[in-house]
């Protein structure tokens, strides 16, 4: 597919881009050259194809969700340098 300047200053645009002259020839030639890539990968025989989230199929270690020990609101609260009420006290942020 070929990109024309009118393309490439459109996208600019959209884009919110300012570009000048002598960028935007060699911009043309990596469009045109990206769409033509693009191109040949639509013309591929895909139909039954089933999509890959990873290329090798890698089973992830797992563990059972049980409960541990955790702090008491004492514990948690221990360093805190202002808490009220048994909470941490943050500044507002809005």
């Amino acid at each position: 597919m070929e990109v024309t300047r009118e393309d490439v200053l459109h996208c600019a645009k959209l884009a919110r881009l300012s570009l000048g002259d002598e960028e935007i020839e060699p911009l043309r030639q990596a469009m045109t050259q990206f769409l033509t890539r693009a191109e040949k990968l639509d013309a591929l025989p895909l139909e039954g194809v089933e999509p890959l989230f990873h290329p090798l199929a890698l089973a992830l270690p797992r563990r059972e969700d049980e409960p541990g020990p955790s702090f008491t609101q004492e514990q948690a609260l221990a360093n805190a340098p202002e808490q009220s009420q048994g909470h941490f006290v943050v500044p507002k942020v809005l």
